[in-house]
């Protein structure tokens, strides 16, 4: 078939217009050609016979009657494998070959295959005869600390029956592994790799499951107080420089999750680089290897437009929902994209919302967040894809209307504060203007009390910083002196300490309780001299615990003095 054919209209920033005489998709990749390059894009709008195309490319050069090629495909990704490890731009192509290629300024117009082109060995899991539909594995490949799932495309959602499968043996990626016929007698030649539309999300699975186990972080601030879930989602808004990028290092190093996929698809400049550089060096606690070998890097570069974020994010979620669909947990967090939608919104001349964002914008964000979620396999087995955004509101401002829409979808709330990053509290989530609606490792009504504590403790320094310290009662005093206690000793982390940087669930149950015990407790302490000296032994005592291996010696006798300690003023 003739491919569908077009010319320039008009050119708008990264916004094309262009005229077609045959039928038009919206989604349907299509090609501006200038010279000897071919700029892709994608359809966002039909109008009669014109159609409004967003190219992922810098625009330049592009004038009225410059030919348009459709691709007759919908933006899709490639899944197969050979994606772990890997760093892809928003339109999948591999960061590190296209440099290669390109030298240090990457060219327009050039895109790779994003399966590596080599051999892997095949182990056949069906026989001929057997009959299949979408999401059926025909056999399996070794991908590093996994086993890749060799899977029937998921458009084939009628039964087919298995002609032939290659034998045990060693293949390349793009080889024919097997034959299916349909009842019609029509035959699909299967390889290790297929596309999958990006817009679309994948539904091969039985059933839809509540999320209701934890996904431990191994941070004591989200772990106990505000939990995220496995199939779950969370945002994470905070100011520019209040830590997400540290935060999102360190759940995607020690979160209870198989396959991490990074969409740093906002961030322009830091971020991005520390994220390329530093990924690579992290070790992973399960293996003591690298983390890159379960993990996947998606990052727009300086040279691509803002509404290539879109393609990234949802290049992102689709891979996510291709490992779901091996029976694996993944963690994906996107960022800052829908300034994407804010820029083409305004080209388009819509009729605006609130900031200029679309009046769309919260269908559209619940829409991306709905590809999260735990589901049963048709094998049983269960599997998750947890979504957890980051939003960088202007000036830290949480009413702006990308942080209200994200909160109305998702399961919890992680507010970053710029006065607890500027303190250097680590992570610095603001812990009673924070919410979530999971349960965490610890008995959720205790941690309710110790909650209900602090924002007493809060209140007290509020009124402390009118009328002073002289002012206060002593049982006040204390209230806000065991406030104190719990912020430093257990809603912060050393990230840089080997020991303190992750704390298990046992562990976190078992400090906890010891916690709970100090902040239950009457102590006899005479004067406000007394109450602050003898907060802050307890809360040394309890710094240096946590530097100590769980059930050491060193921290059992660390736990022994700081009982000791406390119980020593304990009233009665």
């Amino acid at each position: 078939m003739d491919k569908v054919t077009g010319f320039v209209t008009g050119v708008n920033g990264n916004l094309v217009s262009a005229s077609f005489s045959g039928s038009v998709r919206k989604n349907e990749v299509g090609y501006v050609l200038v010279g000897d390059e071919r700029l892709k894009g994608e359809v966002i709008r039909i109008n009669g016979d014109t159609a409004s195309m967003q190219i992922y490319e810098m625009t330049n050069g592009i004038q009225v009657g410059d030919k348009v090629e459709l691709s007759g495909q919908l933006m899709s990704v490639e899944l197969g494998p050979g994606l772990l490890t890997q760093v892809f731009d928003g339109l999948q192509n591999p960061l590190p070959k296209l440099a290669e290629k390109c030298g240090f300024f990457l060219e327009r117009g050039v895109y790779l295959d994003p399966i590596p082109d080599r051999d892997w060995e095949f182990t056949p899991r069906v026989a001929p005869g057997d009959v299949v539909t979408a999401g059926d594995a025909i056999g399996s490949v070794p991908e590093g600390l996994f086993t890749h799932l060799i899977m029937v495309p998921f458009d084939l959602t009628d039964e087919w029956t298995v002609k032939s499968v290659r034998e045990k043996g060693v293949y390349n990626v793009r080889d024919t592994m097997a034959v299916l016929e349909n009842e019609k007698g029509e035959q699909r030649e299967l390889t290790m790799v297929f596309s999958w539309p990006v817009k679309q999300p994948i539904r091969c699975y039985e059933e839809r499951l509540r999320p209701d186990e934890t996904l431990v972080t191994q941070i004591r601030c989200i772990d106990t107080f505000l939990p995220v879930a496995k199939g779950g989602t969370f945002c994470v808004p905070g100011p520019f420089g209040a830590g997400k990028t540290v935060l999102q290092h360190m759940e995607a190093k020690n979160a209870d999750v198989d396959i991490v996929i990074v969409a740093a698809c906002g961030e322009r400049a830091g971020e991005v680089v520390e994220v390329l550089t530093e990924f690579p060096e992290l070790t992973d606690p399960r293996t003591g290897r690298s983390l890159m070998e379960r993990t996947i890097i998606i990052c727009n570069t300086s040279s691509m437009p803002v509404a290539a974020r879109e393609a990234s994010v949802y290049t992102a979620v689709t891979m996510a929902e291709y490992y779901r669909q091996m029976g694996l947990d993944v963690l994906l967090p996107p960022s800052r994209w829908a300034q994407a939608m804010r820029e083409m919104s305004g080209r388009l001349e819509e009729i605006p919302g609130e900031e200029a964002f679309p009046a769309y914008l919260e269908s559209v964000i619940a829409s991306f967040y709905e590809r999260a979620g735990k589901v049963r396999l048709k094998s049983g087995e269960i599997a998750s894809v947890t979504i957890g955004g980051t939003v960088s509101p202007a000036g830290g401002n949480f009413e702006e209307p990308v942080t209200q829409a994200t909160l109305k979808v998702v399961g919890a709330f992680h507010g970053l504060s710029r006065e607890r990053s500027d303190a250097r509290k680590y992570p610095a989530i603001h812990p009673i203007d924070s919410w979530s609606k999971y349960k965490g490792v610890v008995d959720m009504e205790r941690v309710e009390h110790a909650r209900s504590i602090l924002k007493r403790s809060n209140e007290i320094n509020q009124m402390m910083k009118v009328i002073g310290e002289e002012g206060t009662s002593a049982e006040d005093y204390i209230i806000y002196q065991k406030g104190e206690l719990l912020d430093a000793v257990y809603l912060q982390q050393n990230s840089f300490d080997p020991i303190d940087a992750a704390c298990d669930p046992e562990r976190q149950v078992y400090e906890f309780d010891i916690l709970y015990d100090v902040l239950t407790r009457d102590f006899d302490l005479e004067d406000k001299k007394e109450i602050r000296a003898f907060f802050n032994q307890v809360r040394q005592e309890f710094l240096d615990w946590h530097n100590t291996h769980f059930r050491s010696p060193e921290f059992e006798a660390q736990e022994k003095k700081l009982k000791d300690f406390y119980l020593s003023k304990v009233q009665g």
